[in-house]
């Protein structure tokens, strides 16, 4: 007999499934407003409102999960870390980041891309690499 992890404790209802499902926690949502979030960017919670600190109002429209992101917000993190911290789905937490990045709560720093614009540079790597 397998012992479930502890961590999913919460999560299983006698130890099959989960309680509450990721639609849920997001309303529906399947999309993060204002614009994607990427897996690796890195996400700090603003100033020291970590989740006692907030507003009447701020606080009534975040679910327990928001505050749980928040707490682990505290230093910086990747999205991934996240997820995996939370044991909840990718797309669940970039949801409740954008959430929380709505109201001011976090800072979102994305990776920057290192495009490459000359094409021939390209090439001169692909035809070395066909060389080895």
């Amino acid at each position: 007999m397998t012992r479930a992890n502890p961590r999913r404790a919460g999560w299983l209802a006698n130890g099959h499934e989960r309680v509450v499902r990721p639609y849920a926690l997001t309303a529906g949502r399947t999309r993060p407003a204002g614009g994607s979030i990427d897996l690796v960017a890195l996400v700090s919670a603003v100033g020291s409102r970590t989740g006692a600190e907030l507003a009447i109002e701020d606080a009534s429209e975040l679910g327990p999960e928001h505050f749980r992101l928040l707490r682990f917000c505290r230093s910086r993190a990747s999205v991934a870390d996240l997820a995996a911290e939370l044991d909840l789905p990718l797309g669940v937490v970039r949801i409740l980041l954008a959430d929380l990045r709505e109201r001011g709560l976090v800072s979102i720093i994305q990776p920057v891309a290192a495009g490459l614009k000359d094409v021939g540079i390209l090439k001169e790597v692909a035809d070395a690499l066909r060389r080895l």
